[in-house]
């Protein structure tokens, strides 16, 4: 199997991804799994042997008209250590029954069998997910649910491992799950500087939340909460009473309430508090405000109630959210340093 990769640091004890590629393959996807795992990485003693491996018998058509030649059929996944299904080519398209058993029996013979985005509905069809916990893209939650009421599904996180089966949300959210497989493989410092060159955190946990939920008013022209929400925004340091949102809506307080589930779908306070949450994030990110004064930037009041409120939304303590920035910051600064020089 020399063939499957142009990397000279690979032996046939090196570990064997799978990725299946099938007619209407989802190409960013598909993309994401070859970064991972077949880049040549000649930093590295050893790493992955790779392969394409084909579901359909062809043509395979993937999406931006482009049309795919895989040398192997599903028999070679019985070997591999990873099988990854990137997407699928629509969540109520149904999955061919021989791809279901070739999964079932590779998970059978030791492998992990990882999906990313709408890829789970493969994992759901094949049974290997009932009984467990996974996760897809927003919009496909219910959808998975409604379809699969033997699998718990959480909506929020960024990914799911249980049992060697991976499932993870959003196209982007594959790269955090790559990146957490391939810490799993062959340590923090490895998954560190493949995210380095992807220009990527070097780890999100999986539990973090798949984004802070921020509704915007339905109709911004003339619905009064369009120039609340501005005026709040611009001043999220200060306290923010109900009370005080009413006197600066010029309305009553039960009509601001009403005003928000019609427009928002949530409560003022809710909303005030996803905000804060999601600005306190962006200064996380950005690095330029110490962790320190970020509550208090934010108006969240004390330290303790930003931390609360911040893990029970993001699903991660905000020092673990900026700590996982820690190396990225650091490179993109010295990336800058140098340019200077």
């Amino acid at each position: 199997m020399d063939n499957m990769t142009n990397t000279t640091k690979i032996d046939e004890k090196s570990p064997l991804v799978c990725v299946i590629a099938y007619d209407g393959l989802c190409t960013f996807e598909f993309g994401i799994a070859v970064e991972l795992f077949a880049l040549p990485r000649p930093e590295f003693d050893q790493w992955y042997r790779f392969a394409t491996v084909k579901a359909d018998k062809g043509p395979i058509r993937a999406a931006g008209g482009i049309t795919i030649e895989a040398e192997y059929d599903l028999d070679l996944i019985k070997q591999a250590s990873l099988v990854l299904i990137p997407g699928w080519r629509g969540a109520g398209e149904p999955v061919p029954e021989e791809l279901c058993e070739a999964l079932r029996i590779a998970h059978e013979n030791g492998a992990r069998i990882a999906s990313i985005c709408s890829g789970v509905f493969v994992l759901a069809a094949s049974g290997l997910l009932n009984g467990g916990t996974a996760t897809t893209h927003w919009r496909y939650t219910d959808l998975l649910a409604q379809n699969y009421p033997e699998i718990t599904v959480d909506p929020d996180v960024l990914f799911v491992e249980e049992d060697r089966v991976f499932t993870s949300a959003g196209s982007a959210a594959g790269l955090d799950l790559g990146l957490h497989i391939i810490r799993k493989d062959f340590g923090a410092k490895a998954a560190a500087t493949v995210a380095r060159r992807l220009v990527l955190p070097a780890q999100r946990d999986g539990g973090q939340r798949q984004f802070v939920p921020r509704p915007e008013p339905n109709a911004r022209i003339g619905s009064g909460l369009a120039a609340l929400q501005d005026a709040i925004r611009l001043s999220l340091n200060e306290p923010w009473p109900i009370e005080r949102m009413a006197d600066e809506a010029a309305t009553s307080v039960r009509t601001l309430a009403r005003k928000f589930s019609d427009e928002a779908g949530t409560t003022p306070l809710k909303w005030l508090k996803n905000e804060r949450v999601a600005r306190a994030a962006e200064l996380l990110e950005s690095g330029h405000v110490p962790l320190s004064e970020v509550w208090s930037v934010c108006g969240f009041g004390s330290a303790e109630t930003f931390r609360r409120e911040f893990r029970k939304t993001m699903g991660v303590p905000p020092v673990r959210y900026r700590e996982r920035l820690g190396a990225q910051l650091g490179a993109n600064l010295g990336a800058s340093l140098r340019a200077g020089a």
